[in-house]
Order: structure tokens, then C-alpha cells, then sequence
């Protein structure tokens, strides 16, 4: 069987299981603590959702939140993960196609069916496994599943920012809709990169700049998705540098329409400024911004 060990343990999140559970954990707790900018209650179930792919410690907690609201719903067959691109990468979406991908938490199991109905049913997916070793917007999301819905099976496809993410997720929403499949489709990015370290700064270095960066910016992204106007997700990433994974949001975007989504719902917005300051004094310099939606 192929399995796809895990690069980021020990850096992002914890490396050992009754660690990494804990930090889960403390995620939930954390997004418990914090009121959701929006009630669920009425909502029966969730085609997909939008999370943020930085350190737990950071960015964690926002995840957290999303999956918690799926798993409150009957769980999915199977979660299709569409993650950005940090790493070398062609210009083809590519599918984990067989297998597991290992945590700390054990093996994730791949839906080996469906990912072989979407690479002949959308002629838009390479079956590439190695493209995944590195990268890690899609590894980090893994846990909470295995937590919250150990029974669910994931599909990794990694989307690289063109023109191909919108059809490629209107392929994959139509293909699971006919064929039945329960699904959910969940979009990995985070916002705006702002700062020096991000080589990023049109409104200075600073509380200004930071601030801008997420009330404009950020909002820019975030109202293009609330919109759920997924031919324009790639554009905006690119012009504005307001998420690092255009193209997951637009396959996303395009997928849970194409599912059945008609609604889009923002639980949480932050950064990783906000955050960081519950912990440290550093002078406020870079930030990355967080977005948790979800879609119904």
C-alpha cells in the first residue's frame, strides 16, 4: 500500500499521538472560547468549508472551528481536500491516488474509488503521489479528520494557481454528485502575507499595514468567496496576493456549487498578528491572514 509519511510533524503540529491529540484538543478549546462570527444551528449539513493551513498554534484553532461544525452533521464518505501549491509543482492538478497518508494520529485512508472516478471522469487530475511529499496545506487539515470523523475517507488534490482550478472543481462536484457520493469539499489557503518577511508592504511596515491587510485586503478574498464566484478566485489571488491558494478556492468554490451549494457562511476572520499578540510582545511587523467558511 502506498503511504505518504507525514514532512511537517513536530514542525506545524505535534509528532506524537497523545501530543498531537492534545493539541486538537486545545484547538477546539480554543475556537469554543472564541464566539463564531455566525450561528449554525439551522444548518443540516455542509457541502465544504474554507480553513487555514499555518502552525496549529497559530492558525489551528480557526480550523478547528470549521471541522468541529462538519462533524456536528452525519459524516461524510469521503472529504475531498483541494490544497494550495508551496512547493515545485507542474501546472496540472495532482490526486493522492491510492493508499494512506500517515500522522501521528495513524493512517488516513484514501477513497481509492472515488479517486479514480474523478481522474477519468474530469481529464483534469494527474496521479502524482510524490507531488505531495513536501507540501504541507493539505497534511496539516488531516488530524482533525481522523479526529472528529475517523470513519471519513480523503481525496488530496493539490491545485496550482491557473486557469484550470474553476473546471477542474465543477468536474469534481458534478462527478460526486452523480455518482452519489457524500461528500465534502474543503478548500486549504491562507490570506494575505503581509510584511517584510513576505516582501509585501503597499501600506507600510506596521499596525496601518497589518490593518489594511486584513480589513481590505483579506476582505477582498473574503467577499469574493462569501459570493462564492469561483471564475474570479484565481485573479484576485494573483492581482491583489491575497491568498496563497487561488486555485483551491476556486475548485472549491466551483465544487460545492456544483454539489448543491447555495450559501456560503463566514464563521471567523483573523491573522496571524492577532494571535500571535496573546503570546508574545514582538512589535507588530508580518502578518498571515485566517478565514474559516463554510458552505451549505
Amino acid at each position: 500500500m502506498m503511504i505518504r509519511e507525514p514532512a511537517v510533524a513536530g514542525k506545524f503540529y505535534a509528532d506524537e499521538p497523545e501530543k498531537c491529540v492534545a493539541g486538537i484538543k486545545s484547538c477546539l478549546q480554543r475556537a469554543a472560547d472564541t464566539p463564531a462570527e455566525a450561528d449554525t444551528a439551522d444548518m443540516e449539513r455542509f457541502v465544504g468549508g474554507v480553513v487555514p493551513h499555518a502552525g496549529w498554534l497559530y492558525s489551528g484553532s480557526v480550523a478547528a472551528r470549521v471541522f468541529h461544525e462538519i462533524a456536528q452533521r452525519p459524516h461524510p464518505q469521503a472529504i475531498v481536500i483541494f490544497g494550495a501549491v508551496h512547493v515545485l509543482h507542474g501546472p496540472c492538478p495532482t490526486v493522492f491516488p491510492a493508499g494512506a497518508w500517515e500522522t501521528p494520529m495513524g493512517l488516513a485512508n484514501i477513497d481509492e474509488r472515488l479517486s479514480e472516478r474523478l481522474h477519468g471522469q474530469t481529464g483534469l487530475l494527474e496521479k502524482d503521489p510524490h507531488a505531495h511529499d513536501d507540501e504541507h496545506s493539505i497534511e496539516v487539515e488531516i488530524p482533525f479528520i481522523q479526529y472528529l470523523m475517523p470513519e471519513t475517507l480523503v481525496v488530496p488534490i493539490m491545485v496550482p494557481v491557473n486557469d484550470k482550478a474553476a473546471a477542474l472543481g465543477r468536474a469534481v462536484g458534478r462527478t460526486c454528485r452523480s455518482y452519489g457520493v457524500s461528500s465534502v469539499f474543503i478548500c486549504s489557503t491562507d490570506l494575505t502575507h503581509y510584511g517584510p518577511s513576505f516582501g509585501f508592504t503597499p501600506q507600510g511596515v506596521g499596525p496601518e499595514g497589518l490593518k489594511w491587510a486584513k480589513d481590505t485586503n483579506d476582505r477582498r478574498m473574503i467577499d469574493l468567496m462569501l459570493a462564492m464566484q469561483s471564475q474570479d478566485a484565481v485573479k484576485e489571488a494573483v492581482t491583489n496576493r491575497n491568498a496563497c491558494g487561488g486555485g483551491a478556492i476556486a475548485a472549491t468554490l466551483a465544487a460545492c456549487e456544483s454539489y448543491g451549494a447555495r450559501r456560503a457562511t463566514l464563521l471567523e476572520h483573523t491573522n496571524s498578528f492577532e494571535i500571535g499578540r496573546t503570546f508574545t510582545d514582538e512589535p507588530p511587523r508580518d502578518s498571515v491572514g485566517y478565514v474559516g467558511i463554510l458552505f451549505d
